[in-house]
C-alpha cells in the first residue's frame, strides 16, 4: 500500500455525516483551548464514537477496519514491533499476507508515524484502522514481560555474586533506589501481575532456584524461575517495604504496603513463612481504585438476589456468607454494605485484615499480638451503638456467641464461615459449641458461594461433552442435555491461551424457617438436613453451576470441579 494521503479528520467526518458542522466547530474551539486531539474531543463530547471515527477513516482510505476484541492475534508478528514503539506510534502488526505486513493504526492520518513504522519494520506495509482504546488494552495484554523479568533476575544474580557491589545498593537503600536491581525486578513483577489480573504473587525458594508464580482466575501460573541467590534480596526488600522485622527469619510474619502502578493504587498484603530452602512470600494484590461491586452486578440469580436483599434489609439477625478461602465472600458482603451504607445507619466492621476501604464505615483491624482479638473488638463495638456489624469471620465459639447475642439484641450482623455448603453451616456452629437456641433464633439466612472461571468470549466455540461429562450432565438436566449447545474456550491472546477470562460466583441460599428452627431446637441434625434439602431442591450450588454451563458462561469441567469440591 502506498503512503496514506493527508486527511483532515474534521472535514472527513462532516462529509460522511458522522458529525455536524456545528459540532465540529465546537470541538475545534475546545481543541484550541485544551490542546487535546480533535478525535478525542469529539468522542468525549459524545458527538461520535471511537468506532465511528475508525470506520470513517477506513472508508476514506479504502482500508479495512479491524475489531481487536475478536481478531485473532499472532504473537510472533506482534513482537516484530517493540512494546515502546507500539505504544508511541499507536500501532500493532496484525497479519502477514504475500510478504506484506498488515498493520493496524489508531491514527492513520499521522504520516510521520507511518514513515517511522516503515523504517522500523523494513517491509511493505498494508494499513488497517483500529481504535485507540482497543489498541492500548491489547498492548497491555499481549506484550508479556516474562523475558524482561528473567533478564532482571539474571542481572540481580550477577550483582549478588559481585563482592564489590554494596548490598545496600542492591536492595535500594541508598540514593537512586529506583535503579537498584531488586527494585526494578519487583516493580516489573508487580506491573506484569497487574496487567495479567493476578490476585496473588508467590515467591517460592527451591533448592537451586526461586520460582515466581501468579494466581490468575484462581489458578497458579509459573511466571519465571531464577537463581536461588536472589531469594534473600527479594524477601529483604519486601520486608523493608512492609515494615517487617528483617532480622527474623525463623517465624512467619504478616504485613502490608501500598504502591502506585500506571496511575493505579495497589494495596498489597504480604505473608512470609520459613521453609526448608528459605522464606516463602505470598502477596495478595488489591486495586484500590477498582470500585466496589453493586449487588446487581454480582450475577446472582434473581431469586437469590431478592431473598438476600430481603434478609439484609431486616433490622436484626445474622446473615452468613460461606465458602472456602478465595470464594468471593468478602466481595459479596461489601457489596451488601455498599447498599446498606446510608447516613442514618452506623456500620462497624471487625476484620483481619481490612480488605476494602469504604467511606462512612468504622473499620477495625484485628491485631492478635496486642490482644486485639475478634471477640474483644466485637464487645467494644457493641458499646458504640451500631446498627450493622460486619464480623470478618466467626473463627471460634466465643466470637460466634457474641455475634449471635448482638443479633438477638437488635443488631444486623453480617459474617462469614468456612463451610462446604449452606446446609452444613448451622450444624458447624453447633459443633463449635454455640447453644442451640442461639443458632435457631439469630440466623436469618445462609448464602453459600463458589467461584467458577468464565469462558473467554473471544475464543469460545461449540463443543461436544465426552461420555463422562454427558453422564454427569444427564443426571442434572435429564433429556434436556441433548438439546443444549455447550461451549469451551480454545485459547487466545485475550485469555493467555487458557480459554477462560474472569470468574463468576455460583450461589445457594438457606433461609431459617419455622421447621428448620424447630429441628435445631430439638437437636436432630438428620431432621434438619432433610428439611433443608427439601427447601433447597433445585437451587443448589451444583445446579447454579449447571445453569452457567447451559447459558454458555462456563464449561462443563468447571461445573464438575465445583461438584467434586462439594462431594468431598
Amino acid at each position: 500500500m502506498a503512503r496514506p494521503e493527508k486527511i483532515r479528520l474534521g472535514d472527513m467526518l462532516v462529509q460522511q455525516q458522522l458529525v455536524t458542522g456545528e459540532q465540529l466547530k465546537l470541538a475545534l474551539d475546545e481543541q484550541k483551548r485544551s490542546g487535546r486531539k480533535l478525535g478525542r474531543v469529539l468522542v468525549e463530547s459524545g458527538y461520535v464514537t471511537e468506532e465511528g471515527i475508525a470506520l470513517g477513516l477506513a472508508r476514506q482510505l479504502g482500508a479495512d477496519y479491524v475489531d481487536l476484541k475478536t481478531f485473532k492475534l499472532q504473537p510472533e508478528l506482534i513482537k516484530l514491533l517493540p512494546e515502546a514503539q507500539a505504544r508511541r506510534l499507536r500501532t500493532l502488526v496484525l497479519q502477514e499476507q504475500a510478504g506484506m505486513l498488515i498493520v493496524g493504526m489508531a491514527d492513520p492520518t499521522d504520516l510521520t508515524a507511518f514513515d517511522e513504522l516503515a523504517r522500523i519494520l523494513k517491509r511493505e506495509i498494508n494499513l488497517a484502522v483500529i481504535t485507540e482504546s482497543q489498541l492500548l488494552a491489547t498492548v497491555d495484554r499481549v506484550y508479556s514481560r516474562a523475558a524482561e523479568i528473567s533478564g532482571l533476575a539474571k542481572e540481580l544474580t550477577a550483582d549478588m555474586g559481585d563482592i564489590s557491589t554494596e548490598f545496600g545498593n542492591i536492595l535500594g537503600l541508598t540514593a537512586g533506589a529506583e535503579d537498584a536491581p531488586v527494585v526494578k525486578l519487583l516493580n516489573t513483577v508487580f506491573e506484569e501481575a497487574l496487567k495479567l489480573r493476578a490476585s496473588d504473587i508467590h515467591i517460592e525458594p527451591q533448592e537451586k532456584s526461586v520460582v515466581i508464580r501468579f494466581r490468575i482466575d484462581g489458578v497458579l501460573h509459573v511466571q519465571t524461575e531464577a537463581d536461588s541467590k536472589i531469594s534473600t534480596a527479594l524477601v529483604l526488600r519486601l520486608k523493608l517495604m512492609s515494615g517487617l522485622d528483617i532480622s527474623e527469619k525463623r517465624l512467619p510474619q504478616d504485613g502490608r504496603f501500598n504502591i502506585k502502578l500506571r496511575n493505579t493504587a495497589i494495596d498489597i498484603r504480604i505473608s512470609s513463612m520459613p521453609t526448608q530452602h528459605g522464606e516463602s512470600v505470598v502477596m495478595r494484590l488489591l486495586a484500590q481504585n477498582t470500585g466496589l461491586l453493586q449487588l446487581d452486578r454480582l450475577h446472582m440469580p434473581p431469586r437469590v438476589l431478592e431473598r438476600f436483599r430481603h434478609s439484609i434489609a431486616r433490622p436484626a439477625g445474622i446473615v452468613l456468607v460461606t465458602g472456602p478461602t478465595g470464594s468471593g465472600k468478602t466481595t459479596t458482603l461489601y457489596a451488601a454494605l455498599n447498599e446498606l451504607n446510608t447516613p442514618e445507619k452506623k456500620i462497624i466492621t471487625v476484620e483481619d485484615p481490612v480488605e476494602y476501604r469504604l467511606p462512612g464505615l468504622n473499620q477495625v483491624q484485628v491485631h492478635e499480638k496486642i490482644d486485639l482479638s475478634f471477640s474483644r473488638v466485637l464487645r467494644s463495638a457493641l458499646r458504640q451503638d451500631p446498627d450493622i456489624i460486619l464480623l470478618g469471620e466467626m473463627r471460634d465459639q466465643e466470637t460466634a456467641e457474641i455475634g449471635m447475642r448482638a443479633a438477638m439484641t437488635g443488631h444486623l450482623v453480617l459474617s462469614t464461615l468456612h463451610t462446604n455448603d449452606a446446609l452444613s453451616t448451622p450444624i458447624r456452629l453447633l459443633d463449635m459449641g454455640v447453644p442451640r437456641y442461639m443458632v435457631a433464633m439469630s440466623i436469618q439466612m445462609v448464602l453459600a458461594q463458589r467461584l467458577v472461571r468464565v469462558t473467554c468470549e473471544n475464543c469460545a466455540a461449540p463443543c461436544v461433552p465426552n461420555p463422562n461429562e454427558h453422564l454427569w450432565l444427564k443426571a442434572e438436566l435429564g433429556d434436556q442435555v441433548d438439546s443444549v449447545e455447550f461451549r469451551r474456550g480454545a485459547g487466545c491472546s485475550h485469555c493467555a491461551n487458557t480459554g477462560y477470562q474472569g470468574r463468576q460466583a455460583v450461589y445457594e441460599v438457606l433461609e431459617m424457617n419455622n421447621a428448620l428452627v424447630e429441628a435445631v431446637n430439638r437437636g436432630d441434625p438428620n431432621e434438619f438436613m432433610q428439611i433443608g434439602r427439601e427447601q433447597m431442591a433445585g437451587n443448589t450450588l451444583r445446579r447454579d453451576a449447571v445453569r452457567l454451563v447451559v447459558s454458555g458462561r462456563t464449561t462443563i469441567e468447571e461445573a464438575m470441579r465445583i461438584s467434586t469440591q462439594l462431594d468431598e
